[in-house]
């Protein structure tokens, strides 16, 4: 899952949804720094990555996905769930997409504890241009591809661009829907069992 996703996720306190973001862009020793709040949010993160991972319908929609894409499968995935996700807001969640958005954004905005600047400013970059809300519209989805085309390039050194994959959204999208259907409400409640333990 992807970033609105975690966040829905999140127990409903800033530290915890921080966490659960943090996960994806502190790595390694950096992590301890954090306090346990944050490190619990980090906690939830890895849970719902792992039961992702290893769903057979998370696989089934993998396999949809056009070989030529196969290594970034997870990733697309990933960004298509949360499509699905903003598209049927209000079968998950009891305040509005926008209302939500805007809660996570003013409460990061708000936060006082001391966070390493590259979260801060990706945390900047997010809120300004209302990353979790554009998951709702296809042409949203297609700007987020870019994004993750320029942060792998980067990493990996080469160019990668994952724009085009937009169409496999488009030509499979029933059948994805149908897939993030079946499988958000099993997540839904695997990490609501995890987080009573």
């Amino acid at each position: 899952m992807n970033w609105l996703a975690h966040l829905l996720l999140s127990e409903p306190n800033v530290e915890n949804r921080l966490g659960n973001l943090l996960a994806d862009i502190v790595k390694g020793t950096a992590r301890q720094e954090l306090n346990s709040y944050i490190q619990r949010g980090i906690a939830c993160h890895q849970v719902i990555d792992r039961f992702t991972d290893s769903h057979i319908v998370v696989q089934r929609s993998k396999q949809r996905i056009d070989s030529s894409y196969r290594r970034f499968s997870g990733v697309l995935v990933d960004i298509f769930y949360d499509h699905f996700l903003a598209k049927n807001w209000s079968e998950y969640c009891n305040v509005s997409l926008d209302e939500f958005t805007a809660e996570i954004y003013n409460s990061f905005r708000a936060y006082q504890g001391q966070l390493p600047l590259i979260v801060t400013e990706v945390i900047s970059r997010v809120a300004a241009e209302d990353w979790l809300g554009s998951y709702r519209h296809v042409s949203g989805v297609e700007i987020a591809l870019l994004r993750i085309s320029k942060r792998l390039s980067r990493r990996c050194k080469r160019n990668l661009s994952l724009t085009p994959a937009i169409d496999e959204l488009i030509t499979h999208y029933d059948a994805l829907d149908s897939d993030f259907q079946e499988f958000f409400p099993q997540l839904l409640s695997h990490v609501q069992n995890w987080c009573i333990t």
